[in-house]
């Protein structure tokens, strides 16, 4: 973006065939600033309550910031929508080639606004600031690298499992390299009859101040502990890190360490890998490059970990090949994970006979490759009895099949791999994830697992409140997820004072930016329902952990139940996570919540310090 005075989104109709500019207030630009923020105020704002996920009022936002095309790192779009796995608020994010393109062919607005559906398949056009939809039959059925490759441009589009609204699947683009992942924005955008976005177009020359920034930032991005960190091994080493210290979720959630964990971690990748992904606007490296049976892939840390330790694989070529198989149906790699995870549990205790309804010659085990991808495709096309209901997520196929207790699930929402039970503070963190279980909104097990021995109560609850509300207000400026730890000390104002945006350029009034966005998504959620009830622990953590350095490990939940109450009133929230009026006074939330919403009279008696 050239500057920070975005002031509209295109809107689409799939319905009528209609493209418009829509205007955004003022205010919403200032106080809610772009990305999550200003999606979760256009999202309430839209949406009525009880939406249907996957009906036609509901919207798909892909979202930018006033700061996009600009910070270090890649730059990155927020999908954004009500899930059709957890019923919440959903925001999800990705890099790439697409959201650099984005920025440019939108030429300014801070995004695309899409609702209704379409009568038959279509491809969205974005360029020079319009959009045009056009006719995309011969491209329904095809895997994204096949849609990718069919189109010319930088596309984002759904596979066979956003076609099949598979509640899990992923917004993918550039050929499957990136993913809006969690959450299932791509069944929202299949639903939609939206096959894919193309976007044509190149971020606009910075201004001297900025470009004095972006040397500037990247230099210490690449000298701070994240940024070597990254350099080294980008996210393929968390799996060694969560294996060494004992969180690492192995064989559908059973042990906490996996003894084939460095023949699937980050020096099985350095050996398989031909390559460094590298966006075109930074020459910050991103993912590994690795060669599959199907075409070249780029796995996440979630791939080894949820599709590797998770089902018993140990072979790094087995792992990267399902990952890929995830990445060409569009996916998501934690829920595939989990779902197949699930399956084997369940067999085992004779819930389901999935060898018989898949038509497999041996049981469905853990260590079995191929028996996994064949029950990945199956889920992607809602192939049989079975994956038809492990496509609606593991809840869904528990709920009707029985096995609630195999794997954990909050919200609905399939747990990444990182094992609470070596990590209690994680439970929190997951637990009180605006889009159901989440590692991003806040990893404390990064720190715990070392310092963890020292903290109080109060300890876990400000260090989940200040990173939720850290990453609302980078996720609301739609920077790169790693690369943006560089901006933590002033969140970005130095740079939103050089673009001259309406938004905040006050370290101080961005933090309540975040906090404002983060009760903003709160409230979404109470409207729709939701409450302290869901924000209770899945029985699995009530188990003793077997195997690895928290072997005997397992969480009280009568603790947990104070350690919520602590945040709860923390936040500004009633016993049952409502947030307060007084609350919404101070963020200047109490014209905006509407009529169907709870909210809690009174103050709430924080705990002390």
């Amino acid at each position: 973006m050239t500057d920070g005075s975005s002031s509209h989104v295109l809107h689409v109709d799939l319905s009528a065939g209609a493209v418009r500019r829509e205007p955004l207030p003022e205010r919403w630009l200032a106080e809610y600033v772009g990305g999550k923020g200003l999606g979760a105020r256009y999202l309430y704002d839209r949406l009525d309550p009880g939406t249907d996920p996957l009906g036609t009022d509901n919207y798909l936002l892909f979202m930018l910031g006033p700061l996009s095309g600009l910070l270090p790192g890649e730059p990155q779009f927020a999908a954004i929508t009500r899930s059709p796995l957890t019923g919440t608020f959903l925001d999800s994010y990705s890099g790439g080639n697409f959201a650099s393109s984005l920025v440019g062919a939108l030429d300014g607005a801070l995004g695309v606004a899409v609702t209704g559906a379409a009568d038959e398949p279509k491809v969205l056009e974005i360029e020079g600031g319009e959009a045009t939809l056009s006719a995309a039959d011969e491209l329904w059925g095809r895997d994204v690298v096949e849609t990718c490759d069919a189109l010319d441009g930088a596309v984002a589009c759904v596979g066979p499992a956003g076609e099949n609204r598979v509640r899990y699947a992923t917004i993918a683009s550039d050929g499957g390299d990136h993913h809006a992942g969690r959450g299932g924005a791509g069944a929202v955008m299949g639903a939609k009859g939206l096959k894919a976005v193309v976007a044509r177009g190149a971020v606009p020359q910075p201004n001297p101040e900025v470009a004095a920034l972006q040397s500037t930032y990247e230099r210490r991005f690449r000298e701070t502990d994240v940024g070597r960190w990254h350099a080294a091994s980008a996210t393929l080493e968390t799996v060694d890190f969560a294996d060494e210290v004992g969180v690492l979720s192995t064989r559908g959630w059973q042990e906490g360490s996996f003894d084939g964990a460095d023949r699937i971690g980050i020096d099985a990748v350095r050996e398989a890998a031909h390559d460094r992904e590298r966006g075109e606007e930074s020459e910050i490296p991103g993912g590994f490059r690795v060669d599959t049976p199907t075409g070249e892939s780029v796995p996440r840390g979630a791939t080894p970990m949820s599709l590797g330790a998770g089902l018993g694989i140990d072979d790094f070529d087995a792992v990267a090949a399902l990952g890929q198989t995830c990445d060409r149906l569009g996916l998501d790699v934690i829920s595939a994970g989990n779902a197949v995870a699930w399956t084997v549990r369940a067999a085992e205790t004779g819930l389901v006979d999935p060898a018989d309804d898949l038509g497999l010659e041996t049981a469905l085990d853990f260590g079995d490759e191929r028996a996994a991808r064949r029950l990945i495709e199956s889920i992607a096309r809602r192939g049989s009895e079975l994956s038809d209901v492990l496509a609606d997520g593991v809840d869904a196929a528990a709920d009707r099949l029985g096995g609630t207790e195999l794997v954990p699930t909050i919200k609905s929402m399939e747990l990444p791999a990182y094992d609470p039970r070596g990590a209690p503070t994680m439970a929190l963190a997951y637990a009180t994830s605006d889009r159901g279980a989440c590692h991003r909104r806040s990893l404390p097990a990064e720190t715990e697992v070392f310092e963890g021995d020292s903290w109080d109560d109060t300890d876990r609850v400000r260090l989940v409140i200040r990173e939720q509300t850290i990453s609302a207000v980078l996720w609301s400026l739609v920077a790169d997820d790693f690369a943006g730890a560089v901006l933590e000390d002033d969140l970005g104002a130095e740079w939103l004072a050089a673009v001259d945006s309406p938004a905040p350029s006050d370290p101080a009034e961005l933090l309540r930016v975040g906090e404002r966005a983060w009760t903003l998504t709160r409230l979404f959620n109470v409207r729709e329902g939701f409450d302290a009830a869901d924000e209770t622990l899945p029985s699995v953590f009530e188990r003793p952990l077997s195997g690895g350095p928290a072997a005997g490990e397992a969480i009280d939940t009568d603790w947990f139940d104070g350690l919520r109450r602590r945040y709860y009133a923390a936040r500004g929230w009633n016993e049952e996570g409502i947030p307060t009026r007084e609350l919404l006074d101070r963020l200047n939330l109490s014209d905006v919540v509407d009529d169907d919403t709870p909210v809690a009279r009174g103050s709430i008696a924080r705990p002390s310090d």
